[in-house]
């Protein structure tokens, strides 16, 4: 069986690591290259000792030509605002891109100054670029040349409340979304480290933080607004608690017009009905991130709260995970035909 190249660059934070972890064992892949300012000679398992035994491959300095020679489909783990630099090379050079950024994930130019506070320097590729949540996008994701891979907040924001908007249930007004997140989710930050990742300031501590301003707000109202057929707005407050990874979303909105939670799961079966990796759960099971830590796997749960006339919506993944490189690599089997359980076929890691 002919192994498909893959490269990953800025494969030195912890996105970067969990990508590598996932494609060194992926049956379909020869990993082919990683780069890293950082740590350009260094070898890859002397940074990461997990990765001991499955690789002896150094990091490169970050080449679009270089990535373009040694692969076929080239995967960026990039900080905000760099992978558009990569970008336009390595489509010239024919090669299919699957960014973990945040770069080619909004469709308006102008969100970019207005979160991002910078210009959008690639807007052919922001133009062709694909939103790389399978559920949502799925056929679209297949005939790609650029995937932009969702944030973690808006995977979990999204699949949490997504059948509602697609089916008309609810109304677009009155979105609130509450997310918290491990600390895994800020990067691994290098050597500029925010003292609210330090283990004395997140060890025993829940923080709001971007109150009002974060940036996945944009990204959420996005999506949902294609899903409602309808521009709406919503109100994002992101947490950050003491966990390693893991991401726990509670959304409430308000219906259209009274339902049960009978009603509401009903919907919600039907809608992520042969998803490989959305699990509905029901019969008082409540999503934790626990049950979904090392895995592509987000858990949904949804309860009418008949008294308010609004449905409660929660969620579970692995920022890292299915709000990260797993679902990148779920997009690399779909561009590449295959399986989408493919390398992903690990059941989450417990205790």
């Amino acid at each position: 069986m002919t192994k498909v190249r893959v490269a990953v660059a800025g494969a030195s934070g912890y996105m970067g690591a969990e990508l590598l972890r996932l494609l060194l064992v992926h049956p379909r892949v020869e990993l082919t290259g990683v780069t890293s300012e950082r740590l350009a000679g260094e070898r890859l398992d002397r940074s990461f000792p997990h990765l001991r035994g499955l690789t002896d491959l150094e990091f490169h300095d970050l080449r679009p030509e270089w990535l373009a020679d040694v692969a076929d489909i080239v995967f960026l783990a990039l900080p905000h605002m760099e992978s558009q630099r990569a970008v336009p090379g390595l489509r010239a050079a024919g090669r299919k891109v699957i960014d973990l950024s945040a770069d080619y994930r909004l469709r308006d130019a102008t969100d970019y100054v207005t979160w991002y506070k910078a210009a959008h320097i690639d807007p052919a590729g922001l133009g062709e670029a694909v939103y790389g949540l399978p559920e949502l996008h799925r056929k679209a994701i297949a005939g790609a040349s650029l995937v932009a891979n969702p944030g973690c907040y808006p995977a979990g924001a999204v699949l949490a409340t997504a059948p509602l908007f697609r089916n008309g249930l609810a109304r677009l007004d009155g979105v609130v979304i509450d997310g918290k997140s491990g600390v895994t989710g800020a990067g691994a930050q290098g050597r500029k480290v925010d003292p609210m990742y330090l283990f004395t300031e997140a060890n025993e501590n829940v923080q709001a933080y971007g109150l009002a301003s974060h940036r996945h707000t944009p990204e959420i109202e996005q999506e949902l607004s294609l899903l409602a057929g309808a521009a709406l707005k919503v109100s994002f407050t992101p947490h950050l608690v003491p966990l390693n990874r893991g991401l726990f979303t509670t959304a409430s909105v308000v219906l259209a017009s009274p339902l049960s939670t009978a009603d509401l799961t009903a919907v919600y079966r039907e809608v992520y009905a042969g998803e490989p990796f959305v699990r509905v759960l029901g019969d008082g099971d409540r999503p934790t991130t626990r049950a979904v830590v090392g895995s592509n796997y987000c858990d949904v749960a949804i309860v009418a709260d008949t008294r308010t006339g609004r449905a409660v919506c929660v969620s579970a993944l692995d920022n890292l995970g299915k709000g990260g490189s797993s679902n990148g690599v779920q997009n690399l089997n779909i561009l590449c035909g295959w399986p989408e359980r493919t390398g992903l076929e690990a059941a989450p890691v417990y205790p």
